[in-house]
């Protein structure tokens, strides 16, 4: 199940079953005395798995640990010290990942569901603003693990990065040329032509949805929609393709589009110009591969951005070759890491063909025209994959690794 505000830190666990990693919230911060935490308990617990409380802190990191069985299991980890502390579960030897907990706060427990087999492990403690500290190494010797990675670093991510900023500059030339024609139909007066010159353009700058954070405020102002201002559609500032998508669409005058238009053709251009001088944070990339189609669900699917083009799936679309440019940089890193990276990549080229078959010539089918069977097959395909995308997520997530 997809979930909302992947930017936020949190809590993962690599499931024994289903999905490689399954992406979930930690469970609410439990406040309870533990007494004697520091030993372990093998006692099934409610959920009816075999529980061992382990010590989070840079002085005891992994105590507790004593007893190790195999199969799924569920290891409490309680933060001793003064700070919060992420955690990793690793292979000892190839230091492959388990299960992790991030932000563990001081004094609490929380819960990390693990499948562990023959083996040998050891949880890594890395408070804030301290070293990592690896515990005791634990040898279990029967039955067989559930799925591990190894960590990604900010370093293997960086030339990723690099190379999709460089694709996103040639991107943006294309949004500065085509929103020109759009600006010169709104200019002679031609808006059957400015209608049509609308959606190319909007659609191009909807395939660098990786790169929306780095491109800060000049995104509200190219892309914006009228949510939270005080004058809806008519408020000044009300900006950008949207602005002119719904006087296209609404019979405004090319008089009153003018203005509105030459302001988008600045302000592509000068995202243009100054794109050579950002930076793209090469941590955002995973995440942004799950949040372009995330953001797809939220807000094409409900028609939340239609201005009056009806355009949304053609959108989704767009969405669609913007994931794949993210995908393709990040692909070294998946091929070992993501045994389904090839049910994924399937699934990609089921959600293209879905889409296609609502593309007619220059026009795309309005989404309130989707009946039912219809409506039914484009929200379960990206679904699968927001929810396929999420492990991706959280595999290209850089961790520490001293």
């Amino acid at each position: 199940m997809p979930v909302p505000g992947l930017s936020s830190r949190r809590a993962r666990l690599w499931a024994a079953g289903g999905a490689l990693l399954t992406l979930v919230l930690a469970a609410a911060l439990l406040a309870t005395t533990l007494g004697g935490a520091r030993h372990a308990r093998a006692a099934a617990d409610d959920d009816g798995l075999p529980h061992t409380t382990v010590e989070v802190s840079p002085s005891g990191c992994g105590r507790g640990w004593d007893r190790p069985v195999s199969g799924l299991q569920v290891f409490d980890l309680h933060n001793t010290s003064s700070g919060p502390a992420e955690v990793y579960l690793e292979d000892a030897r190839t230091r492959a990942v388990y299960g992790e907990m991030e932000g563990l706060a001081p004094g609490a427990t929380r819960a990390l569901t693990v499948r562990l087999g023959k083996g040998s492990y050891a949880f890594t403690c890395l408070p804030d603003d301290a070293d990592a500290v690896t515990g005791p190494t634990v040898r279990i010797t029967s039955g067989r693990s559930g799925p591990a990675a190894a960590p990604v670093t900010e370093h293997d991510l960086i030339p990723l990065a690099i190379d999709y900023q460089k694709w996103v500059a040639g991107g943006l030339d294309e949004v500065v040329r085509l929103t020109g024609r759009l600006n010169e139909a709104i200019d002679r007066g031609d808006l059957e032509g400015a209608r049509a010159a609308w959606l190319p353009a909007h659609l191009e700058y909807e395939r660098l949805g990786a790169a929306y954070d780095a491109f800060g405020d000049a995104d509200k102002q190219i892309n914006g929609t009228d949510a939270g201002l005080a004058g809806g559609v008519h408020d000044p500032s009300f900006t950008g393709f949207h602005r002119i998508e719904y006087g296209l669409w609404h019979g405004r005058t090319a008089t009153a589009l003018r203005a509105p238009a030459g302001a988008l053709v600045k302000a592509v251009t000068a995202l243009r110009d100054s794109w050579a001088q950002s930076r793209m944070d090469p941590a955002q990339l995973g995440l942004r591969a799950h949040e372009i189609l995330e953001n797809t669900v939220q807000f094409e699917l409900t028609g939340r951005t239609d201005y009056g083009s009806g355009s949304n799936l053609a959108t989704a679309r767009a969405n669609l070759d913007g994931t794949r440019a993210v995908l393709s940089r990040l692909r070294p890193l998946l091929t070992t890491r993501y045994p389904d990276l090839p049910g994924l990549e399937r699934e990609l080229d089921r959600a293209q063909h879905t889409l296609d078959g609502f593309h007619h010539g220059e026009s795309w089918t309005p989404l309130d025209r989707l009946d039912r069977s219809h409506r039914e097959q484009v929200d379960a395909v990206l679904d699968d994959l927001v929810e396929r995308l999420a492990s991706v997520a959280t595999l290209c997530d850089p961790r520490r690794t001293v």
